[in-house]
């Protein structure tokens, strides 16, 4: 019962919920949670994607489980032929799930990019993103337990005295971002962008319309992304890859890469595989929080992946059992060419 007492206060609390903000080993695969500016950034008419974590279920009976659905559209705002800017315009929804107290942080978000084409052959854009969410915090006590509760021979049935707040609660949050890519010819490309999340620091407490208590406020976030698309041979294709987002006192780092090998090319079938690590610091200091294997499977406009992330011990012996696994699948609708504004992972 104590177990359960501080898990609640946990999420009550909220102070250490920044720590747990959107987060996916397989970012690229979300780019509406990655960057606002990333909206419509990809060569063909829309996109819908989905990803799935599920976290910690070495240690959990009911891991903690986060799902993403996303769609996106792109297309020219002028009628003029010759000038190759796009727009694109996003709805995201997004949900995190903690079932051993039934807590659930849920999202639906809209977003919106402009991409400025930077010279005729439009090989540069810049493309400049923001997005607006309403986010929703629920909790269901019901499934709670407390000391007082014990009726001192055989269960907790006595009510509790516990000033417990209202269980759910609405804020809006708001997102920018800026993003470059470059597609000359032969097949290299480069991708660079940042973002800023919760710019507006929302209250994140469920004790916010209680009075006399303060304010917990999200910290903001900001990102930075950087990638290469490097052809190696007809068959094989390099792409180095670094996410570094830092938010109150965390900062994390993904650094790493994938090979994307062509198995056929009528039928678009490739193979991706890939591995990076991720370095963290926080309260308890720095250190390597995980390795990351990835694989994925292309054919035609479909993307599958899958990435597992090995939590490494060095952090405490506990960790070691807080292993993640992760499924994506993207489809890219009316795809154009191979030159993608946007990297696949």
């Amino acid at each position: 019962m104590i177990q359960y007492r501080f898990t609640l206060l946990f999420f009550l609390l909220a102070g250490t919920l920044t720590a747990q903000d959107r987060h996916f080993t397989q970012f690229y695969a979300s780019p509406l949670t990655l960057n606002p500016a990333l909206t419509g950034a990809f060569d063909g008419k829309y996109r819908v994607g989905a990803i799935y974590r599920d976290q910690w279920s070495g240690i959990l009976d009911q891991p903690y489980q986060t799902f993403s659905l996303g769609a996106d559209l792109r297309f020219s705002p002028f009628k003029n032929n010759f000038d190759k800017d796009k727009i694109g315009v996003g709805l995201l929804f997004y949900r995190d799930q903690i079932n051993s107290v039934d807590f659930s942080n849920t999202q639906i978000a809209l977003s919106g990019a402009y991409h400025k084409s930077l010279d005729y052959n439009s090989t540069q854009y810049l493309s400049l993103g923001f997005q607006f969410g309403l986010n929703q915090r629920n909790v269901n006590y019901e499934n709670l337990t407390f000391q007082d509760q014990f009726n001192g021979t055989n269960g907790y049935t006595q009510p509790t005295q516990e000033p417990l707040p209202q269980n759910n609660f609405s804020y809006g949050d708001f997102s920018a971002g800026l993003n470059y890519a470059a597609s000359p010819k032969g097949g290299t490309a480069f991708f660079a962008g940042v973002a800023m999340h919760h710019f507006n620091q929302p209250n994140i407490s469920f004790y916010s319309a209680v009075a006399g208590i303060p304010p917990s406020k999200l910290f903001v976030k900001y990102s930075a992304q950087m990638s290469l698309q490097i052809p190696l041979s007809s068959q094989t294709s390099f792409s180095p890859r670094l996410l570094v987002a830092s938010q109150g006192p965390s900062l994390e780092a993904n650094v790493g890469a994938n090979f994307k090998f062509t198995i056929d090319k009528t039928y678009g079938t490739s193979l991706h595989l890939g591995s990076w690590i991720r370095p963290v610091k926080n309260n308890n200091g720095f250190g390597l929080d995980a390795v990351v294997l990835l694989a994925g499977i292309e054919y035609n406009s479909v993307l599958f992946g899958f990435s597992y992330d090995l939590n490494l011990p060095t952090l405490s012996t506990f960790k070691k059992y807080q292993n993640t696994f992760e499924i994506s699948l993207i489809y890219l609708g009316e795809y154009e060419n191979d030159e993608l504004l946007c990297p696949e992972f």
